[in-house]
């Protein structure tokens, strides 16, 4: 009788059956939704609404989206990343957008946390999650961050990001996905070109005089691509703070190597390397400013550095006619 109790008759397993299956198919079809979600409707032919952070990762979704695209960028030319605190406003347009897009890699250190939970509900990228990781330089001195983010100082890593912004417009609006295809192949032929050209121009210096001296850390990947040595005062995050020790080392170091020029960047103020000048100029060493270079933005609109092409172009050129 206790035997008879406890099994289910054919009716009782079907239904414990069809339940199950209810279940399974219940779960797939939310993940089917979630992935619904995330894929732009073919009826809709209005420009896709992207968000960006950095004006380099704004300039790349322009090229890459062309028309198909209407981009919003946060950060404007002379705005620091490493410090930025979002709006009001920027949460707004964050809501907004159906596509976002940022650096990755601890850059925007205060927005980490939103772009988490942007994860959750729209195509939210880091531009530098398809680089090796092995190749990615360490940022363990600036506040615990893993790796620089710095990554457009290497027109390579910046050609894999290009590619990422390609790939994730082309899943979010398929219907245009040749479109993006074909934008991303006539830029990178340009970044191409760039990193040819940044190689022959680094190559007019001197070997004994590559040295470039900056405000903060941000040109470790130009100088492993270039074959420049890189100082900075300050680490890889401005949010780093430096001391009057940190400029007595970066005053020795000129003045024990003979160094004629430092650079100041646009989005640091520059009485940090004035500091460190003054120091060497103590010291019986001249050192004079190479020039502005462009670290963490863009410049403004119709300057020699308002696209990343040309902020590249641009850092060379001073460089190199300061350092030659």
């Amino acid at each position: 009788m206790d035997e008879m109790k406890i099994k289910k008759s054919p009716f009782e397993r079907a239904k414990m059956t069809l339940g199950v299956l209810a279940f399974i198919v219940l779960v797939a079809c939310s993940k089917v939704q979630d992935q619904v979600d995330h894929v732009r409707a073919s009826a809709n032919n209005s420009p896709v609404k992207v968000v960006t952070t950095i004006g380099m990762i704004t300039d790349v979704v322009q090229e890459v989206g062309g028309e198909q695209v209407e981009v919003i960028g946060l950060m404007g030319p002379g705005v620091d990343p490493h410090l930025y605190k979002a709006s009001q406003g920027d949460i707004e347009k964050l809501d907004q957008a159906e596509v976002v897009f940022y650096g990755g890699l601890h850059l925007e250190g205060k927005m980490t946390e939103i772009f988490g939970k942007l994860e959750q509900k729209k195509r939210t990228v880091a531009v530098s999650k398809d680089i090796d990781p092995s190749e990615l330089r360490s940022g363990a001195d600036a506040g615990g961050t893993q790796y620089d983010p710095h990554i457009w100082f290497n027109v390579r890593h910046w050609i894999t990001a290009t590619q990422t912004i390609r790939d994730t417009l082309s899943a979010y609006d398929p219907d245009h996905a040749d479109v993006y295809r074909e934008n991303a192949e006539a830029y990178i032929a340009e970044l191409e070109k760039l990193d040819a050209e940044v190689k022959e121009r680094i190559a007019e210096i001197p070997e004994q005089d590559r040295i470039l001296v900056t405000a903060h850390d941000a040109f470790g990947y130009f100088g492993d691509a270039y074959g420049i040595q890189v100082m900075g005062l300050q680490g890889i995050s401005t949010a780093a703070e430096y001391g009057s020790r940190d400029v007595a080392k970066l005053r020795d170091f000129l003045v024990e190597h003979k160094i004629k020029a430092v650079f100041v960047e646009s989005s640091i103020p520059t009485k940090s390397m004035e500091a460190v000048i003054a120091g060497a100029a103590e010291l019986g060493h001249t050192v004079k400013i190479g020039g502005e270079l462009y670290s963490d933005s863009l410049g403004e609109p119709g300057s020699e550095a308002d696209s990343y092409i040309e902020m590249v172009r641009h850092n060379v050129n001073t460089i190199v006619e300061a350092l030659k």
